[in-house]
């Protein structure tokens, strides 16, 4: 079965949320975009994919204070070729949650998460996917013409 490739008005490719789900599974490090003190915060985390949630690493700062109070949140992944002007962005939005302990122990036999940053005490945090929606900029002989 062929699928319809769709087009958004800059020309970029709409991905599918299976094309979102197995790009954002393809890199390490995503970045999560929160509000801090009112304000934009964008932090990197790298992180695993369990099922249709993000789960990364954190201390008891910042990004963990958010997942307590269950903020929207948006976390984004992307793969840019400078050289060849080609590439492609995912963003995931939902709420934050703190992962229980009993769990983030199972989490973490499944798939080990080692935050680039050290933390002091490490605690998991879960974006529960809402919407996820991604862009692909394709080659000049693939896109579509105006």
């Amino acid at each position: 079965m062929h699928t319809v490739r769709r087009f958004d008005r800059t020309g970029l490719e709409i991905l599918d949320p299976g094309e979102c789900l197995r790009l954002l599974q393809s890199v390490p490090v995503g970045r999560l975009v929160f509000t801090q003190g009112g304000l934009p915060a964008v932090r990197l985390v790298n992180f695993s994919v369990d099922g249709d949630t993000i789960v990364f690493a954190s201390d008891d700062g910042e990004k963990f204070l958010a997942a307590e109070r269950g903020d929207v949140v948006a976390f984004e992944v992307d793969d840019i070729d400078l050289d060849h002007h080609l590439g492609w962005t995912v963003t995931s939005v939902g709420h934050l949650s703190v992962v229980p302990p009993e769990e983030a122990v199972w989490l973490q036999r499944a798939n080990p998460l080692r935050p680039w940053a050290p933390l002091h005490e490490q605690r998991l945090i879960r974006l529960g996917t809402e919407s996820l929606t991604g862009r692909r900029l394709l080659p000049w002989g693939e896109r579509p013409q105006p």
